[in-house]
């Protein structure tokens, strides 16, 4: 008998990847034939798992539905399958506009899709995910949902509010990920912070990420997202104390002016966010910090935009990555505000930022010009060999560009002298 074979098009975020990986460890374990998107086969099965975040991320996930529903209507493909954030968000009205769409689901629904497909459901081995990371880097998703009510975020009507997942279940992940190779793991959630808050009645993750360092499983362990309000400052203590821990802290404070941050409902003043901002560098002086801002949200007047950029370059983020305020439905702010500032107005006000973030990035990275770190090996490309340093979060931060006559490996770490920086980027030899 045939094997039946599916591709998965993942979309948007971590949390959409790992979910990715669920379902494709479920329709392996059903003894079909699984892809995504490095893969060029076309396989009569097309599932894409859609991010809805915000307005660019919804465009692409229906660009990429209609360029697969042309693939159907031209005979190379026989079945469409969505799932994820887009169509838990609209389901109804894809249904109607998508009528050739051979099936909707939400963010969590496997059961439905697999028995939809005539296949088994295995709650009992959703850990026995297929990681389409790399050769060394996967993801631990410790819980889901979100229990904050930010104003500009549909994040808890989509996902719901926050589920930690069991303690015990997430190390035995973690063992069954290390087994299979991974090296660097990544911690994601919504909120890292809340974990154990709704299950154990306290703050856990400290204590979560002190197990999987002291497992001795892996070289590296990240931390993606952890907000800035209730973060827990024995984190800190955390990393000083694991070599394994990388130093590194991904840390959205979205905006700086107090009119902003209460009206985004960010649960944190401006003295509060500077004294936790200059705490971290105190207790940790070599950490990378990396920050997300919003610009444009209604209500951001010109004074409090120019507040938050005078911050942003006085405090000198090693990263920052920005967007422009979308007008979401299911919201706060779209239920209670207008969106009042110009889109015109918006991109300027980011472009100026990411401007400015440029000679800060170059002013960041030349401090490690002349040191010796260690780089996970991604990637070859024209003979350049490309990676990572535990300062840089995959796709996101700097790419270290490695010089060598010697055959590097793949999803390997080697300690490589820094010779130059840009931007966005280190050059190293070894």
């Amino acid at each position: 008998m045939k094997k039946p074979v599916f591709k998965i098009i993942t979309l948007g975020c971590s949390k959409n990847t790992v979910d990715s990986e669920v379902l494709m460890g479920q329709l392996r374990r059903n003894g079909a034939v699984v892809l995504w998107e490095e893969h060029k086969d076309l396989p009569e099965n097309i599932i894409i798992n859609t991010c809805s975040f915000i307005e660019d991320a919804k465009v692409e996930s229906l660009d990429t539905i209609n360029y697969y529903l042309w693939l159907k209507e031209q005979g190379k493909i026989k079945r469409v399958y969505v799932m994820g954030c887009l169509s838990k968000r609209y389901k109804k009205e894809l249904e109607e506009e998508y009528p050739d769409v051979d099936g909707f689901y939400g963010t969590e629904e496997y059961k439905k899709l697999l028995d939809d497909l005539h296949l088994k459901y295995f709650p009992e081995h959703l850990k026995e995910r297929v990681v389409t990371t790399g050769n060394a880097t996967a993801f631990l998703k410790i819980g889901e949902g979100c229990n904050r009510n930010c104003s500009f975020c549909a994040i808890p009507y989509i996902r719901g509010n926050h589920r930690s997942k069991k303690l015990e279940d997430l190390l035995g992940e973690a063992k069954l990920l290390a087994k299979n190779g991974v090296s660097e793991l990544i911690l994601i959630s919504q909120d890292l912070n809340y974990y154990g808050l709704d299950r154990y009645r306290k703050m856990m993750l400290p204590e979560l990420v002190s197990k999987l360092a002291e497992m001795k499983l892996f070289k590296w362990i990240r931390l993606q997202y952890l907000h800035p309000a209730g973060f827990p400052l024995e984190l800190l203590d955390v990393i000083k104390s694991y070599d394994s821990v990388c130093n590194y802290i991904d840390i959205p404070i979205q905006h700086i002016s107090d009119n902003m941050l209460k009206i985004m409902n960010r649960g944190i003043t401006r003295k509060q966010t500077e004294q936790l901002l200059y705490k971290i560098r105190e207790v940790l002086p070599d950490v990378s910090m990396r920050t997300t801002v919003l610009v444009g949200h209604p209500g951001e007047t010109l004074k409090d935009y120019r507040e938050l950029k005078s911050f942003l370059k006085e405090f000198k983020f090693d990263k920052l990555g920005g967007f422009t305020y979308s007008h979401e439905d299911h919201t706060p702010a779209f239920e209670k505000m207008e969106d009042n500032i110009s889109r015109i107005s918006k991109v300027k006000r980011l472009n100026a930022i990411m401007e400015m973030q440029k000679g800060i990035a170059a002013e960041v990275n030349k401090k490690y010009v002349g040191k010796t770190l260690d780089v996970l090996i991604e990637d070859l490309q024209d003979g350049i060999y490309i990676g990572r340093t535990e300062y840089d979060s995959p796709e996101v931060d700097n790419e270290v560009l490695v010089k060598t006559d010697i055959d590097l490996k793949i999803g390997e770490w080697y300690e490589v002298n820094i010779t130059d920086s840009g931007e966005y980027h280190l050059e190293g030899e070894y």
